[in-house]
């Protein structure tokens, strides 16, 4: 996280440590004896996490907990990074943002095994961020995904005649520069909880990769599909819009919009200028 400047940083692989694993977890923390734990694993491959549950439960449950059981121990503060997918399961689909308030149905399995690594964590640390976020990008891309989602319409714009893009799924894209420097000053805090945390506004996934080809100057037609006409094995939310209903009451939610927040990605990219 390049927003946190002002402190030391350690950043530990998966060679390093492994969150599934209480004795890796407890000889890395005894080791660095941090004041922060910043907690970014997880298995975050939607899909998989159907076919592959007790992998999902294994990391994203289970893994959480090995981590807020030892940060607990040496009384460190814990930031657990979840999902709106905890979101998004109901009959009738949702059109108002959910808040911090908001009871979780999770739509598939990632999510249930992301809700549950939140349920142990509030119940095992006492000092934590649980920090929910939507629709990332950034510049080091995903490594448990390959990249992000605006590299690969920029890629595929250049590659294809046209794009066919998904328009009846809506979420909160989120730059994670924005996202990291809330989370930096969320750290300096005692407000400890759940938070929600992603860019201002919403959209569709067609409508995403409009703007991304609008701001790189692209050409390349956009058609718009359904969900059902790109099956994939995990049911995604139909809305999953976030609210920073949390950061809002505390007077700190100054996220901007998620069109600025692309075009600020897009000039440190190079994309544009």
């Amino acid at each position: 996280m390049r927003e946190l400047i002002s402190v030391e940083l350690v950043p530990l692989t998966h060679r390093e440590v492994e969150i599934t694993d209480m004795n890796s977890v407890k000889a890395a923390f005894t080791r660095h004896r941090p004041h922060v734990v910043i907690n970014t694993a997880a298995y975050v491959r939607v899909d998989d996490c159907e076919t592959e549950q007790d992998r999902a439960f294994s990391v994203n449950a289970l893994g959480a907990r090995n981590v807020a059981v030892v940060t607990q121990e040496i009384g460190a503060k814990l930031v657990h990074i979840s999902t709106d997918y905890v979101f998004g399961g109901e009959s009738k689909p949702r059109t108002t943002p959910y808040t911090e308030f908001d009871t979780p149905t999770p739509p598939n399995l990632y999510g249930k095994s992301k809700l549950a690594g939140e349920d142990l964590v509030q119940h095992l640390c006492a000092r934590h961020f649980i920090i929910r976020s939507s629709g990332l990008f950034g510049v080091a891309g995903a490594s448990g995904k390959g990249g992000n989602f605006v590299e690969t319409m920029l890629r595929l714009a250049k590659e294809r005649d046209e794009l066919r893009v998904v328009n009846d799924q809506i979420f909160s894209p989120t730059y994670t520069k924005d996202l990291a420097r809330k989370i930096a000053q969320l750290i300096d805090t005692e407000y400890y909880g759940i938070f929600h945390i992603s860019n201002k506004g919403s959209c569709s996934w067609d409508e995403f990769a409009k703007e991304i080809l609008r701001l790189a100057g692209l050409k390349t037609p956009i058609i718009p599909i359904t969900s059902d006409q790109y099956p994939q094995k995990a049911e995604r939310p139909c809305f999953s819009v976030l609210d920073n209903c949390h950061l809002r009451l505390l007077g700190m939610d100054d996220m901007k919009p998620w069109q600025e927040a692309l075009k600020d990605y897009m000039i440190s990219k190079g994309h544009i200028t």
